[in-house]
């Protein structure tokens, strides 16, 4: 089994590949990194899931923060408690931390076509981040079965699981996620992730979603482009205009 690289070998790679922004989840990353990435002109980014969280990650130096809805597909970025006792609505959320941090906010969670970035910016967020409008495209590396389970799924159907990566995450739930919750032991993250990338990888050459990771949010239902020039597109229609 392949071990995965240190956190200081994939910050070094990060630092050394010079991007424009560097993202970090599931907490506030030290002092240190911030400074670092400053000096070489990389702007950092954190993930919040409520208001004392994103008060944090502003004090920690972000130069934004990525609020995270409960709608959101995927992994919770939750560092302050259990992701399960953070489940604010991107409605409720955005509004407080744009209040409580004087840092611009980029709202995720529940966001697919114009009306949700109109929303997010009427708010007060700064930018939008989206992911199952995207994930739906054929320009995505999803399986097609997975692009294809996400433009069909009703916000309803997600659940909040553990059982596939070991961390709680949005998807639809499926054989693999009844079978492993129904079991009621699981290893922690990341090995469960690691033992359930086993046949994860194998499901997606046979095509067969029912032993997927189908990571979407409750705005799935709303991916109806192929894509990702037309899902751009269709985002960019809800910006307010910079004139106005």
């Amino acid at each position: 089994m392949q071990p995965l690289p240190s956190f200081d070998e994939q910050l070094e790679a990060a630092l050394a590949a010079g991007p424009a922004v560097l993202s970090f989840v599931f907490g506030v990353p030290p002092a240190a990194v911030v400074e670092a990435a400053h000096r070489r002109g990389i702007r950092v980014v954190g993930a919040a899931t409520t208001v004392p969280e994103a008060r944090a990650l502003a004090d920690g130096g972000m130069d934004a923060i990525v609020v995270t809805g409960l709608e959101a597909a995927g992994h919770r970025p939750a560092f302050l408690a259990e992701p399960e006792r953070g489940l604010v609505g991107g409605l409720a959320l955005i509004p407080q931390v744009v209040d409580a941090v004087d840092v611009p906010v980029i709202a995720a969670g529940g966001i697919a076509d114009r009306r949700g970035v109109a929303a997010a910016f009427a708010l007060g967020a700064a930018g939008v981040q989206v992911g199952s409008a995207f994930l739906a495209t054929r320009q995505s590396a999803a399986p097609a079965v997975h692009r294809e389970r996400i433009r069909t799924a009703d916000a309803h159907e997600t659940v909040l699981t553990r059982a596939m990566s070991g961390r709680a995450a949005r998807g639809l739930p499926n054989r693999a996620v009844r079978t492993i919750e129904q079991a009621g032991g699981r290893a922690s993250f990341p090995l469960q992730n690691i033992l359930t990338g086993a046949f994860r990888r194998r499901a997606a050459e046979l095509g067969d979603p029912e032993l997927l990771s189908l990571w979407m949010g409750q705005a799935a239902g709303l991916a109806h482009f192929d894509d990702a020039a037309e899902v751009f597109a269709e985002l960019a229609a809800g910006i307010p205009d910079a004139r106005s």
